[in-house]
């Protein structure tokens, strides 16, 4: 039985040094453990550019070696894609363009030779037709997608073999949405589980194809790298990477892939609706944000002083002040149009003053960067960045966030249908074993607030342990 799984970590470029210390130590850690210790492992990965920076910019020096060691060895393969993590389709070509070269340059520049991806992970699966034919364009050989972007004429994706997206050459791969949820939800604790779960529909001759963020293990849900360390020494199923799948499967079927993301809900694909956690059109500061982010590309690209970008070009030339001052705008727009500014906005339902607040003066302060920009120019970058966040407060002060997060709870209800499962609750023991120790460990390090989290999941899985038995019980009787 094969499995290929696609990781994706990210942080923002203001990501503090003391968090990105917390999260590396509890999930990319422990990933890469997990690889080194089980030579036979193989994952696919995806790691922002603006990740790979902060790495450098607070020494991760050894975790960058483990993962270019594990490049060389063939058990990562890393893909390329938007280096400060971007909303591909609401954005430009060339912006979609300039993304995509900057995070292969930066990756290449740290991860060294053995960075050659030959696929590419949009960020939060955003997918559109021009991204696709972008991609290809830009040399790349496979996209993966949520299931929910198969062709909804040829019914469900069938893991047997592979896609080639129609009008192209490139493959894409769906992810199982449902085994996707249940293991960033928690729901599959360890290896056991995991394959008394997958045994159900995978065999031999398919191969399940999942994506979620790395964080989910460690970081998100305490205690879940136990599965990745389980799967990874099971003889009982084959870990490849994305790359190598077509060796195995070699059927192929040609398909459409609809506009779509990984968080999208059905009904919202009915709606023809498939962008709206990133961009609500009845959401007033989204609409705000997107006619800020776009003024800002405008006055920035349209700048006198513009000039070819050395990072890409590779050409040493001798620039003037203003120029110079020019770069720093754009590079601090690559990074203020990061896609988490539109999510916390969205009220579908996560809400954040404060991520809408950072968003936005980023990218005020790119335009006012701007060499001898008009006191037009600055004072509407002004003006917008307050409006957005003087309209943030009153929506909030007169409950209308609220009600659309309520309202989304409600179509929420049914993003993902799943069946309870009928685990092993004995397997819950070693589980919560493993729980157990890292709580003790925490609380050894006076590390508290860690400590009660441990704790609380470690509750939370007795509770499900005792549901599971108490099933079984009544099926007996």
């Amino acid at each position: 039985m094969f499995w290929a799984n696609l990781l994706h970590i990210y942080q923002p470029p203001t990501q503090t040094e003391k968090m990105l210390s917390q999260i590396t130590s509890e999930s990319y850690n422990q990933i890469i453990k997990a690889l080194k210790i089980n030579p036979r492992a193989k994952l696919t990965m995806n790691i922002n550019a603006s990740l790979s920076e902060l790495f450098v910019e607070y020494k991760y020096h050894k975790l960058i070696d483990d993962i270019k060691f594990l490049l060389k060895n063939g058990q990562l393969e890393l893909t390329d894609s938007a280096a400060y993590h971007p909303f591909l389709p609401l954005i430009p070509k060339n912006e979609i363009i300039r993304q995509i070269q900057l995070n292969n340059i930066i990756n290449k520049k740290i991860f060294g030779k053995y960075y050659n991806p030959k696929g590419f992970f949009s960020p939060e699966l955003a997918v559109s037709k021009e991204i696709i034919h972008i991609v290809e364009d830009l040399g790349y050989e496979w996209m993966i997608f949520d299931e929910l972007a198969f062709d909804p004429e040829k019914g469900s994706p069938q893991y047997d073999r592979i896609y080639r997206i129609n009008n192209t050459n490139m493959i894409g791969f769906f992810r199982d949405r449902e085994i996707s949820f249940k293991i960033l939800s928690a729901q599959l604790e360890s290896g056991d589980i995991f394959l008394s779960e997958i045994e159900k529909t995978y065999n031999d001759e398919k191969y399940l194809s999942t994506a979620m963020d790395g964080e989910t293990f460690g970081h998100h849900r305490l205690g879940l790298e136990l599965l990745l360390f389980d799967i990874f020494k099971s003889d009982k199923i084959v870990t490849e990477q994305y790359q190598n799948i077509p060796k195995y499967f070699m059927k192929e079927d040609r398909v459409n892939v609809k506009d779509s993301t990984w968080a999208l809900l059905p009904i919202e694909l009915l709606r023809n609706q498939p962008y709206k956690r990133w961009y609500n059109d009845e959401n007033e500061i989204n609409v705000k944000q997107w006619d800020f982010t776009y003024f800002a590309i405008k006055e920035i690209n349209n700048s006198p002083y513009k000039v070819e970008d050395p990072k890409i070009t590779r050409k040493k030339e001798i620039l003037s002040k203003e120029q110079k001052q020019w770069l720093k705008a754009r590079y601090n727009l690559d990074k203020a149009i990061h896609s988490d500014q539109y999510w916390w906005a969205s009220a579908r339902p996560w809400w954040s003053i404060d991520m809408i607040d950072r968003g936005a003066s980023e990218i005020k302060n790119s335009i006012l960067l701007l060499p001898n920009i008009s006191d037009n120019i600055r004072n509407k970058a002004i003006e917008s960045y307050k409006d957005i966040i003087v309209s943030s407060f009153r929506l909030q002060g007169e409950g209308i966030i609220d009600d659309m997060i309520k309202n989304y709870d409600e179509e929420a209800s049914e993003i993902i249908e799943t069946k309870s499962l009928e685990a092993n609750p004995k397997e819950y023991d070693r589980v919560i074993e493993h729980l157990r120790r890292q709580m003790l460990e925490a609380a050894d390090k006076e590390n508290f607030k860690k400590a009660i989290e441990y704790r609380k999941r470690i509750e939370n899985l007795r509770e499900k342990q005792k549901n599971i038995i108490s099933n079984l019980e009544s099926k007996k009787l």
